[in-house]
């Protein structure tokens, strides 16, 4: 079944629009406070499609991203207690306590860390603004650890050009079905072991 080719093709479609980089930012935005979706599955296409702009596009996932982690850091200051039933009961409740007990020893090494990997950002963004993380260095350690992970992945997709979008192309099924299947033996040894 070649569903992730259809959607990698799709991407790639989307990633060459004229409002592509209009896209990109409120993706960016959003999945820095609430949206489950991370801006790589378009800055990824969108540099590979334009490798003169990935740069561009990388700063742009970075600004609107970082732009995203002040309003995930204003909802913890302000409306986390509205949002405490929904968490408490979602997919991101574990996240969040990690990122609370990350802050507790690390401060703004945890942003930093959150910010470049693959951690939900939006549990750190949120927690920051818990507890009162001072503003400046959130800011920094955002812009460091999201700018640090965007440029990568744009400078990778730029520097591997249209030889490196063939071969993913040719493997996307085979990596899409190896995630499902990590993700379900993930889930399996998570919920049969506790």
């Amino acid at each position: 079944m070649s569903i992730f080719s259809v959607c990698y093709k799709a991407a790639m479609r989307w990633s060459r629009l004229p409002n592509a980089p209009r896209y990109l930012a409120m993706l960016s935005f959003a999945e820095s406070s609430f949206f489950p979706i991370p801006p790589d599955v378009m800055l990824a296409p969108m540099s590979l499609a334009n490798p003169h702009k990935a740069m561009r596009f990388a700063a742009i996932t970075t600004l609107a991203s970082v732009l995203g982690g002040v309003f995930g850091y204003l909802i913890g200051v302000y409306l986390f207690e509205w949002i405490s039933p929904w968490l408490q009961t979602s997919r991101y409740m574990p996240a969040f306590q990690t990122a609370l007990a990350w802050f507790e020893q690390y401060g703004f090494w945890a942003v930093l860390v959150a910010g470049f990997s693959p951690i939900p950002y939006k549990a750190f963004t949120i927690a920051a603004g818990v507890l009162s993380m001072t503003f400046l260095p959130f800011v920094l350690a955002s812009i460091i650890g999201r700018g640090g992970r965007f440029f990568l992945v744009a400078g990778l997709m730029k520097w591997g050009g249209s030889a490196m979008e063939e071969k993913l192309h040719q493997s996307i099924d085979r990596i899409g079905w190896a995630m499902v299947a990590i993700i379900a033996i993930g889930f399996i040894l998570r919920y049969s072991y506790g």
